[in-house]
């Protein structure tokens, strides 16, 4: 037999021993009330409930102890309560907490003059806002003529303590565009922090726009640097922000009328990598996206639903757009997905339009 027919008996023989890979498990998690939102981990409302204090007083659903001390968590509310969601050992357990608590934190998503309904970006010292309420052209749907950013400024040391100064501007959209609904999001490219927004561009048609500091000297001007061409649909969602093709930078992912697409940054433009068909989108105040992180040193994964809503899609964006997974949904997806965990360990947590919430075990384990 020659080494050729011997290597190839050999890949064979290890191919038909492999375990298959574990189909995705689907459960309903027990919650005593219908949910209507959800934040993920890393979300301003999940981090504002692990300090504040709540879960230490709050009672445990599940008879194992929940880790309300370690993030990352996850918060569901609706009408008539709430729960923070861990992942512990395998299984997502619910704390539940009072769903006026949850609303009183999630409040302050909108600062004051912020379009009602919108949602800021934060990054340490730095916030993003949309305001000058309007209407896009065509639908009439809730935009911004512009996106106010917040900025804390140095304080000297020493004498007598001073209020912080605070800087403040408003970046427009550009000319016949408005900011669409849909939350801000920061980014670190290269050393420099940079905003990324969703722009309506008249009335069928929408962008990805990059805003950020010509010059990184401070005080020098936040503008629009960037914008991908205008994509037919509007709005335009950001589904992710990662380091989804492992080379050291974010790219962002985006979904306009059913089209996933994979945009790259460099030398002061979008560039698109990557596209498939047959996706959903967020609608401006529901994130319908999450990034999975990997394990070990694998590239991140992005979960979204599938166009009808109707199963759950974890995708691939290392080169063309791969399926890795796809999971069939009880009812359609409806207000939010987050995940917990990393890998095929990961539990994906999926709002589904009948107030119930879904878990999605990648490795086929039980709830």
């Amino acid at each position: 037999m020659s080494e050729r027919a011997r290597a190839a008996l050999l890949a064979a023989t290890l191919l038909a021993a492999a375990p298959a890979a574990a189909e995705p498990a689907v459960t309903i998690l027990d919650l005593p009330f219908r949910a209507k939102a959800m934040r993920g981990p890393g979300s301003e409302v999940a981090v504002a409930v692990a300090t504040s204090g709540l879960l230490p007083i709050a009672r445990p659903k599940a008879a194992a102890a929940t880790a309300e001390d370690e993030a990352p968590l996850a918060v569901v509310w609706g009408e008539e309560g709430g729960a923070a969601l861990t992942l512990v050992e395998g299984q997502v357990r619910a704390t539940l907490i009072g769903a006026e608590a949850v609303e009183g934190l999630a409040a302050a998503e909108t600062p004051r003059g912020a379009l009602p309904g919108s949602r800021r970006a934060l990054s340490g010292g730095l916030s993003a806002y949309l305001t000058g309420p309007t209407r896009a052209a065509g639908d009439g749907a809730p935009s911004a003529a512009g996106l106010t950013i917040r900025e804390r400024q140095p304080v000297a040391l020493g004498g007598d303590p001073k209020p912080v100064p605070v800087a403040t501007m408003t970046v427009p959209a550009g000319p016949d565009a408005v900011f669409a609904r849909e939350r801000p999001r920061t980014a670190r490219f290269g050393n420099r922090t940079v905003i990324l927004a969703s722009a309506r561009q008249g009335a069928d048609a929408s962008a990805l726009v990059l805003v950020g500091r010509p010059e990184e000297a401070p005080g020098s001007p936040w503008t629009v640097v960037a914008r991908t061409p205008p994509q037919p649909g509007a709005p335009l969602s950001i589904a992710g922000v990662a380091d989804f093709a492992g080379r050291g930078q974010p790219q962002v992912a985006t979904v306009t009328a059913g089209k996933l697409q994979l945009w790259t940054y460099a030398d002061g433009a979008f560039a698109l990598a990557a596209e498939a068909a047959g996706f959903a989108g967020g609608d401006g105040e529901t994130a319908l996206a999450a990034s999975v992180e990997g394990a070990r040193d694998r590239s991140p994964d992005l979960a979204l639903p599938a166009a009808d809503r109707r199963s759950l899609a974890v995708l691939s964006l290392k080169g063309p757009v791969a399926e890795r997974a796809r999971a069939a949904l009880p009812a359609p997806a409806g207000f939010g997905v987050a995940a917990l965990g990393r890998g095929e360990a990961a539990r994906l947590l999926v709002g589904l339009e009948d107030g119930r919430v879904a878990v999605v075990a990648l490795d086929g384990g039980g709830r």
